[in-house]
């Protein structure tokens, strides 16, 4: 029987899937823990400068005005040394960047499940040292080292979660994932507003992680990487597992045999396949452009949005609580057959663009239609991009090479995030021209992705050789079989007649 078969037959999103889901979903409030940690602990508190008179020299010492304990009152992370707060959450999301790339196409040859194991088990590991940092630099080592991990782990992660249960239910656990982080944003706002010394905050903020590596060891490989690399018998022997767990039985699972997934050469399905492949050299294009602008232009509205000064715990929750009502919205219009995943993807970032582009014409404040009113929207509209194209993206690559092609999308993202502080420099030479920027990137985005097929109710490709037409293979030939049958039934009332 085909995969999707075996999954109907099952159980699409059974309890003991439902049980596995939401572990890993839980696995996304961690995530955003280790995210948000420079938030905090790199807090900024007022201070001014007084004579400090030293072996008979006077110079200007720092004084803070508050009790705050952050890494720039313990390590005095001001003056010209202020740059290592944002060099440290820099470093993160360079590490986010790096660990996309590298655990992508690691674990599409090795396995999902010992590249997502050994991501967690360092990330856990490097954010205890983050804790225990003794100077600025083993700190910021242990960012870039936690933001490795958390970049490919998240990866792996969210592949498990689709990979796990039937297609149909895809979309549903990648916006739970997605909005479970949100969530995690909030969380850790109220976690550092009860916590206030900063290495308690990151021991705190850490020991989730710890608990949910205990809960993962139990997971078992995915079935549909099994079955991709050809692995038949280990992907059936899951199967009739989640059979039995899912209170079925142990039902006879007989998968169809997979064509081999090497490439010509001999060698197996990796990176170089993205730009090789007609198909995916395309759809990679297309997706990583897609990827990088919303990634712009989530990070542009967010410095807007965030330019009003106030409680910084606060503005941490309101920074997740924002994003909450995008997921259930792209959840009910990319399962809906007049709108679909393409179509969803390409209005929400039109709207993000547009939103952009009236943030030009109305006042700062002082009215309900304001730019900090408008920028809220415009994020709410790329928030709900941002889920889609991780569902959509996952739904495009064939299984043998999701992974990779997931981490080349996301690599991209990151620079749109690195990018997109820059753009407000351009007020110097137009006060519209960044709005401007994101706003014709958020246009040409959607445009660009209305070049991408749609993904909804089509079954997915396993291997390279699917990609070309898995419709044709997968849904004519039982009709093929139905017309032999006919053929054959029409000649033997011709014999008898």
């Amino acid at each position: 029987m085909d995969l999707e078969e075996a999954f109907q037959t099952v159980g699409e999103f059974g309890r003991h899937q439902k049980r596995m889901v939401t572990v890993l979903i839980f696995l996304q409030v961690y995530m955003a823990f280790q995210s948000m940690l420079i938030v905090l602990v790199g807090a900024v508190p007022e201070y001014y400068k007084q004579p400090v008179t030293e072996a008979g020299d006077t110079t200007k010492g720092v004084t803070f005005t508050v009790d705050v304990s952050s890494i720039v009152t313990e390590w005095s992370l001001v003056k010209e040394d202020a740059y290592k707060v944002s060099l440290a959450g820099s470093l993160f999301f360079a590490g986010v960047l790096i660990g996309n790339v590298l655990f992508g196409p690691l674990s599409d040859k090795i396995g999902r499940k010992p590249v997502f194991l050994t991501g967690l088990f360092f990330e856990v590991l490097f954010g205890y040292g983050t804790a225990l940092a003794p100077s600025y630099e083993i700190f910021a080592l242990s960012r870039l080292l936690v933001g490795l991990m958390n970049g490919g782990m998240a990866l792996v992660c969210f592949v498990l979660t689709q990979e796990y249960v039937g297609k149909s239910y895809w979309a549903m656990t990648g916006t739970l994932t997605n909005m479970t982080f949100a969530v995690g944003i909030c969380l850790f706002a109220a976690l550092g507003y009860c916590v206030r010394p900063w290495r308690s905050l990151a021991t705190a903020a850490n020991c989730p992680g710890l608990l949910l590596f205990l809960l993962c060891v139990t997971l078992p490989e995915s079935p549909r990487w099994l079955y991709s690399q050809g692995h038949t018998k280990q992907a059936e022997d899951i199967l009739q597992y989640f059979a039995v767990r899912n209170g079925k039985g142990r039902i006879p699972i007989k998968l169809r045999r997979t064509v081999s997934t090497c490439t010509p050469d001999g060698s197996s399905p990796g990176v170089f396949q993205l730009v090789t492949h007609p198909v995916l050299r395309r759809r990679t294009l297309v997706l990583m452009y897609v990827w990088y602008v919303c990634s712009l232009v989530y990070y542009g509205l967010t410095l807007n949005a965030s330019e009003d000064e106030g409680n910084r715990y606060l503005s941490v929750a309101m920074y997740g609580l924002v994003e909450l009502p995008a997921y259930p919205l792209c959840m009910y219009f990319i399962n809906k057959q007049w709108a679909g995943r393409r179509k969803s993807l390409a209005v929400f970032l039109a709207f993000a663009g547009v939103s952009c582009m009236l943030t030009m014409f109305v006042p700062v404040s002082g009215t309900v239609l304001n730019a900090t009113s408008l920028a809220l929207v415009g994020k709410l509209m790329v928030s709900a991009a941002f889920n889609i194209v991780y569902v959509y993206t996952s739904e495009l690559y064939p299984t043998v090479i999701r992974n990779a092609g997931l981490g080349v999308c996301s690599m991209s993202c990151r620079v749109g995030g690195i990018l997109a502080p820059f753009v407000p420099s351009m007020r110097s030479l137009h006060a519209s021209l960044p709005f401007m920027v994101f706003c014709l990137s958020g246009l040409s985005a959607s445009c660009l992705g209305l070049l991408l097929p749609e993904t909804l109710n089509k079954p997915s490709a396993e291997t390279l050789d699917e990609l070309s037409s898995p419709i044709y293979q997968r849904i004519l030939e039982p009709q093929v079989h139905l017309l032999e049958e006919k053929h054959l039934s029409d000649n033997n009332e011709a014999d008898s007649d």
